[in-house]
Parts: C-alpha cells; structure tokens; sequence
C-alpha cells in the first residue's frame, strides 16, 4: 500500500473525512500485525497533497478510548506514507483562560492512565527507546499556531495534555487535582498515538479543541456528555478551517527531527534482529533494511 508520495494523516471525528474540500476520496480497509485499525480510511487530495482521513473511535463513535487499537491505527498510517498526523482531539479546559470553542496546541503530555498496555511496536527481539522529552513535533504545532492565528482563532501554542482512562468524567477531586498542578487540558486519547507516531517517524501534533471547563471549575455545571456534544459541530469547523490552511503549507519531504527518531533509539544489535518482527515492522524499518 505504500506510496513514493509522503502524505500526510488526519485524526478525529466524522466532520473531518467528510470534508466537501476533500478531492478523488477512496476508503482504503487496511490489514495490520496488529489487528484492525478504528475503521476505514478515507484517501483523498487535500489542496493537491495526498492525505489520509481515519476516524479515531470509528464511524458513528462507537469504540471507547481505551478500546482504541493505537497500534493498527498508526501502523494503518504509515504503511500509507503518511510522514506527517493532525490528531484532532475534543478536550475540557483545566484553567481558566482556556474557553469553550478556543483551541489548544498542547507541547507535553502527563500520563494519568492506569489500564493500558504499553503501547510500542517494538519487543519480539527488536528492542527501541524513543527520546520523548518533546513529545509533539515543534514544527508542525508551530505551523498549526500560524494557520489557527491567520483565521482568526482564538488558539493557545503550548500546554499539558492529560490523558486520563475514561469514559468516565473525572471526579471533582481529581479536577482539581490537576487544575491546581497547573495542567491545561484533559482527554482520553492521544498520549498513545504521539507514542506510536515518534516510533514510526511520524511527526506529530495534536489540535486539541476544547468543549467544556472540566468540573473543578464549580461555578460551572459539572462536564455531561451533552455539555461536549454542544460544542463539537463548532469546533469541527474550525478544525476543518485550520486544516484547510495548513495542510499545503506541510513540506512534502519528510526531513524533521521526527522523521529520524529512530536513529537514535533501535538498541538490538542488527544481526540479532528477529526476521519475523522484521518483517512485521518492515513500513517502519524499511530505511534500515
């Protein structure tokens, strides 16, 4: 399935493959070592760049966040050459300065998950330890930042992401827990795909749009999923806006720090490479081969 063309990757809800602006589109169903991605992925040209469309917890939202296969879903995207993902991402506000429908371009992330298995490629005989002090490619949050600001968007460049389990909404304690550790956005989902992306040289970043104050913020009626759903279709069109700009301003090879992680992470010896994880990894080793 790989193509010579990089392309670039887009994660998040219906709104976004659906994208009027989106030219030739095709649903590519994608067999992965690691099991069924999400669902299909839509291809089509983007202001004449190829990209890929795959929604995060499936058309009509049918799986929860820690039922996600991050694993198929990158791997899904990047036997498909995609060098660069948008993660879109629906998140509440832990400060106040973040509003409703402003948008967040989160540079770290803090893991607050508990029932997740470690999500990596690797293991099976090749052994790999990403550098992930940076987890977000600076480049493509900055470029984000320019688009979003040229629009007319109210957006933040830089913050904490927490990626808590779900689904259930965090307990007024744990709010105001992270509220007064001066975190800025909780949700459920991308700390996993950042992870997965880095170790396939991906660059990526996250779109964080946020729908609700999250419940440390008393005055406010405690975050439902009613509250969220408020704010989706609008934050969909602004992100659907964003994208529209930034996407022909991407370059078209893939040469950021990002691109190269690898170089710096594989640890096995090569001549003791297992061939079966070789070849099950082969779209993400394939410049080593």
């Amino acid at each position: 399935m790989n193509s010579h063309t990089p392309a670039i990757g887009i994660i998040g809800g219906s709104g976004l493959y659906q994208m009027e602006e989106v030219r030739d589109a095709t649903e590519h169903k994608i067999d992965t070592p690691f099991g069924p991605p999400s669902d299909m992925l839509v291809g089509g040209k983007v202001s004449g760049r190829q990209a890929y469309f795959l929604p995060r917890h499936g058309r009509g939202h049918r799986i929860l966040p820690h039922e996600i296969n991050h694993q198929a879903n990158i791997y899904a995207l990047r036997s498909l050459n995609v060098r660069w993902i948008i993660s879109v991402a629906a998140v509440g506000s832990l400060q106040e300065k973040y509003a409703p429908r402003d948008v967040l371009l989160p540079s770290q992330f803090y893991d607050r998950t508990s029932q997740r298995a470690a999500h990596t490629f690797f293991g099976e005989g090749i052994a790999a330890h990403i550098a992930f002090a940076e987890p977000i490619s600076t480049k493509l949050r900055n470029l984000l930042a320019e688009s979003a600001r040229s629009l007319g968007v109210t957006v933040h460049n830089g913050g904490t992401y927490v990626n808590m389990d779900g689904p259930a909404f965090s307990t007024r304690a744990e709010s105001e827990w992270n509220h007064r550790n001066g975190f800025d956005v909780i949700a459920m989902t991308n700390l996993p795909e950042a992870k997965l992306a880095r170790e396939a040289e991906i660059a990526f970043a996250t779109m964080a749009t946020i729908t609700d104050y999250d419940c440390w913020k008393v005055e406010e009626e405690p975050v439902s999923a009613q509250t969220v759903l408020g704010h989706l279709m609008a934050n969909a069109e602004t992100a659907r806006k964003i994208l529209l700009h930034v996407i022909p301003r991407l370059p078209t090879e893939p040469n950021w720090p990002e691109h190269f992680a690898l170089d710096s992470a594989l640890v096995t010896d090569r001549k003791l490479w297992s061939e079966a994880t070789i070849e099950k990894l082969k779209p993400i080793l394939e410049r080593f081969l």
